[in-house]
């Protein structure tokens, strides 16, 4: 009995080590071919804006059919929104087949490009080695940044590596546009998530990224790729893309744009002549109400807190140097509560004329598009020169009682 336990025990052992072999250590045949899998833009969440990229390796000969994706990472991990906030969220890399995503990117109506890719064996098969060593445990995961190291760079960057001085892209050192107007021409349809990736996101977004870096997007790793050529072993310079194949087309479907009463400009419109309206009454009798400065510069300084966390706290560099600081900044909370307890109304002048020469500086170098920030802007402007005009009158009428 013990021999035969003993003989299963190193059967297992045996079965184990073919196995790990098999997936890490296979040879792939002639027949096998490489593919690169664009996923189209879908409006399922603010994930899904910019597309997705995929490797696929197909070997008919040992039954491999495999698509290797970056990007993936748990909902469900300890301090998920901290870490998100920080950048610092484990990202992975994950193997399934085509089929198995095809239908969930069918079902949010996403269209599905195939590129085959003339690699040769050599470069096949380095491909498929490192993918596959990426794909182990201990390598899976990486630290996602979101113009440099992202679903779309990283395929792009292993079959750069795999092809070597071989491949050729085109003009790919040519400047572009910055990172930001490339993320704006995908956010067009989701007005409120485009304002706060705006706000959250800093100077080096602005600036103006080459063809290259501009492959942070999987649209244009499509189209880069399709430009490209490669030099093959016996020296011919063939186009890097053999053939594409639309696998799914989107319909075309009426696209669901928010009504006009919810659009960010018209609510932070609507919001500013209401506050507009509420002041001037309030400063034609007499008073300007201390409680909505102290919720609305609350409001600020806590978003101002949270972008100063972004720019400290991240280490990709994209929401350092926000211009947006200006006017959302952190240290209105607590000063705005010094600021209208009527105790001292020369730090009231200050604090108020310092914040509306931020205020009018931050109309000059909004880069946020859509305008509604700059709305708000005004809004906060118009309390600003309300409260200093109050504390003019409060002064004069305090100089009219001492000389009376």
């Amino acid at each position: 009995m013990k021999t035969n336990k003993l003989l299963k025990f190193f059967f297992l052992l045996f079965a184990v080590h073919c196995s790990l072999f098999t997936a890490h250590g296979q040879t792939l045949s002639p027949e096998a071919r490489v593919s690169l899998i664009t996923y189209g833009p879908g409006d399922d969440d603010i994930s899904s804006s910019f597309g997705h990229t995929e490797i696929r390796i197909v070997d008919p000969v040992q039954g491999l059919d495999r698509d290797y994706s970056y990007g993936g990472f748990n909902y469900r991990a300890p301090y998920f929104i901290l870490k998100f906030l920080r950048g610092t969220l484990p990202y992975f890399v994950s193997t399934h087949s085509l089929f198995q995503a095809a239908y969930y990117y069918q079902q949010h109506n996403r269209s599905i490009r195939e590129q085959m890719l003339n690699l040769s064996p050599t470069q096949r098969q380095k491909l498929y080695a490192a993918l596959e060593q990426n794909s182990l445990p201990q390598n899976r995961e990486y630290r996602y940044k979101f113009y440099y190291d992202n679903c779309a760079t990283r395929p792009r960057d292993m079959i750069v590596a795999a092809c070597g001085d071989s491949l050729q892209i085109p003009n790919v050192q040519q400047p572009t546009k910055s990172y930001r107007d490339w993320m704006n021409d995908y956010l067009g349809n989701k007005p409120w998530e485009q304002l706060g990736m705006n706000i959250a996101i800093g100077r080096p977004s602005d600036v103006v990224t080459t063809n290259w870096g501009s492959m942070y997007l999987p649209d244009n790793v499509f189209t880069l790729f399709a430009a490209a050529t490669i030099r093959q072993p016996n020296g011919q310079v063939v186009p890097l893309v053999s053939n594409t194949q639309t696998l799914f087309a989107p319909q075309n479907l009426p696209k669901q744009n928010l009504p006009l009463p919810l659009f960010p400009a018209f609510v932070f419109a609507i919001l500013g002549v209401a506050i507009g309206v509420v002041t001037y009454r309030q400063y034609a009798h007499g008073k300007v109400s201390r409680l909505l400065d102290r919720v609305l510069f609350t409001f600020v300084g806590l978003c101002g807190w949270l972008l100063l966390f972004l720019w400290i706290a991240r280490d990709d560099n994209v929401t350092a140097w926000n211009p947006s600081l200006l006017w959302l900044m952190p240290f209105h909370l607590p000063l705005i509560f010094k600021a209208t307890n009527g105790k001292n109304t020369r730090f009231t002048n200050i604090y108020f004329g310092i914040t509306a020469l931020l205020l009018i500086i931050s109309l000059f170098v909004s880069n946020v598009p859509g305008g509604a920030d700059q709305l708000f802007i005004l809004t906060l402007l118009i309390r600003c020169v309300a409260n200093l005009q109050q504390v003019r009158r409060e002064s004069r009428e305090m100089t009219v009682v001492a000389k009376g």
